[in-house]
């Protein structure tokens, strides 16, 4: 069979690779974290209309960090719970287990395949620390119901947007409504910077302690002298230089990616609208009755095509999935991460939580759901040609 789709398109472009090679041709370069991973933060934070924003080495080191900034700050060690989705990327769970504090698993709406509000709204109690939102590929996950919510109970929301740069909730970028959000730049999501992430705040405390956490727990790395001079004073026997202040690690980037996201972040907005396009595209020629089509794509900017199936029966969806393979369409079953995370193997002692069946969306979504790639320079005739496969699969 001649047709092919890949899941996954590289997003650089000759562009990009031109001013990597002007940058490696300056001798006297510094290629690790340097003056260009300043400029793309500072531009990085322009576009998404924020104060600060901290350029890492991966979307799951900013979850990482954006949780261990949370333990640091917290006073109330009886807030020991996060609220989590079920459907999400493995790294959200693992931060928070990794900090110490109790996930609590809710399940999503089929809608926008984000966590249901209803059942965050159930699971808050006085241990509740935060709530940890994914906007799963694209879609946001918001209401107005949730925000108004944790503001009133003054719970922290925490905006995991690695798969959604450039949606909206009310018209306004998400990743600006949480006290911290997370943004990936992994090759295959809406621009690169080839491995790479970012936190964002609009708080200069959390600011100054992401690049602290960024890089070994250095307190030097806050470039804050107030606050150094303290603790030089305070820590009289160490070198001032040296001053370690937080068990962490080192999830620096480097110049190159920096370059990379300068460059890419110019041609966002363009390949954004043409995403979405190609999703419209995509659903309106999606038969109904073999094909959930009834997404919330207000304010969506959607990386991939999602795939949920109507039928419930594993021998059809094996029967549909040999049909992809046939016309050599890549895909994931599950969706993002996976499909139900309460299914993995690293939580088995990790929670409680037996009847993961009791959450039917992302169970539907585990078993039923998947995405196909969806990127800028998609034509679409070959968009149409996709859909009539789909749409002539017996089942």
């Amino acid at each position: 069979m001649n047709f092919n789709h890949k899941l996954m398109n590289n997003n650089y472009t000759n562009r990009d690779m031109v001013a990597v090679k002007k940058l490696l041709k300056n001798k006297n370069i510094i290629l690790t974290q340097s003056k260009k991973v300043e400029e793309f933060e500072k531009k990085w934070s322009k576009w998404l209309n924020v104060k600060y924003s901290t350029f890492v080495n991966s979307g799951s080191s900013a979850n990482y960090i954006s949780i261990s900034i949370l333990k640091a700050l917290n006073k109330n060690k009886n807030k020991n719970e996060i609220i989590v989705p079920s459907l999400t990327w493995v790294s959200d769970i693992n931060s928070v287990i990794m900090n110490g504090y109790k996930p609590v698993f809710v399940d999503i709406d089929l809608e926008n395949l984000s966590m249901s509000t209803d059942q965050v709204l159930k699971k808050i109690n006085k241990r509740t620390l935060a709530v940890f939102i994914t906007h799963a590929q694209g879609f946001n996950g918001l209401t107005n119901r949730l925000l108004n919510f944790l503001k009133k109970k003054k719970i922290s929301l925490i905006e995991d947007v690695c798969e959604s740069h450039g949606a909206t909730h009310n018209n306004k970028k998400l990743g600006t409504f949480g006290l911290i959000s997370n943004f990936s730049f992994y090759y295959a999501h809406h621009m690169t910077t080839i491995e790479g992430g970012m936190i964002c705040t609009n708080s200069k405390k959390i600011y100054e302690l992401s690049k602290i956490f960024r890089s070994h727990g250095m307190a030097r790395e806050a470039k804050n002298k107030k606050f150094e001079s303290q603790l030089i004073k305070k820590y009289k026997n160490l070198s001032p230089q040296f001053i370690f202040l937080y068990p962490t690690l080192n999830f620096r980037n480097n110049e190159i990616g920096a370059i990379m996201g300068i460059n890419q972040l110019k041609s966002l907005n363009q390949n954004n609208l043409k995403r979405t396009k190609n999703f419209k595209i995509f659903l309106q020629n999606l038969d109904e009755k073999k094909y959930w089509k009834n997404y919330d794509v207000k304010g969506s900017c959607n990386y991939a095509f999602p795939i949920i199936l109507k039928t419930s029966s594993l021998k059809k969806r094996d029967y549909f999935e040999s049909q992809l393979n046939k016309y050599n369409i890549e895909f994931r079953r599950g969706n993002a991460g996976g499909g139900n995370q309460l299914r993995q193997p690293y939580l088995k002692n990790k929670v409680r939580l037996k009847n993961f069946k009791q959450f039917k969306n992302v169970e539907k979504v585990h078993f039923f759901g998947y995405y196909i790639g969806n990127y800028p320079d998609l034509k679409k005739e070959k968009i149409l040609k996709i859909t009539k496969i789909l749409n002539n699969i017996s089942f």
